[in-house]
């Protein structure tokens, strides 16, 4: 029996935590706008619903090694999202509105292939959500455009969010990062528990 309710739960929240995604999403949208960083957005998007297809693909697999790889994947994830933190951090002066280089499709799409949330997020929901219950390669793809909506949706709350509020991070740059990286330390750390 397919646990819907359970299912959601866990997507909208893993969607709508801080993680690489959406820090940076909203960072940009600080930096240039929601406008200016819409391309961004959608290279995230895109980029995003490629890893959730990947996943599915592999999940039937990786199901079995999962132990092992999931080790692999929290060490290697965790020293990402403590790279992005410290990175973050240092870069108060980038948090000026209406300025910077505009990020494009391209670095928000590969930025997926790099961000272990994503993984974890799609083989966690595809082992205990989705593969228990459906196999055919229809439903499975159905659930990967599920996943990668959701997911994609995170990000552009968090950058309307920032875009929002913009002033207010400009007015106050460090403790805005400081917060941030603090996040992305929580995300690293949390990925242990």
């Amino acid at each position: 029996m397919f646990h819907l309710y359970d299912f959601l739960i866990y997507c909208f929240i893993t969607a709508y935590t801080p993680g690489a995604n959406n820090l940076l999403a909203m960072s940009n949208a600080i930096r240039l706008g929601f406008r200016r960083s819409l391309r961004f957005l959608f290279g995230i998007v895109a980029g995003f619903t490629a890893v959730m297809f990947l996943c599915t693909a592999f999940s039937a697999t990786l199901y079995s090694l999962l132990p092992k790889v999931k080790l692999v994947m929290q060490i290697l994830g965790a020293a990402y999202m403590l790279y992005l933190a410290r990175k973050v951090w240092k870069s108060s002066a980038d948090l000026e509105t209406g300025g910077g280089k505009e990020t494009g499709f391209l670095s928000g799409m590969v930025l997926q292939f790099a961000n272990p949330k994503i993984y974890i997020y799609a083989i966690t929901a595809m082992s205990l959500y989705i593969l228990p219950v459906y196999q055919t390669t229809l439903s499975l793809a159905g659930f990967a455009v599920i996943l990668s909506l959701i997911g994609a949706s995170g990000c552009f709350i968090w950058a309307m969010f920032g875009a929002a509020f913009c002033k207010f991070f400009s007015r106050h740059a460090k403790p805005v990062n400081t917060v941030m990286a603090l996040l992305l330390v929580y995300c690293a750390v949390a990925l242990f528990h």
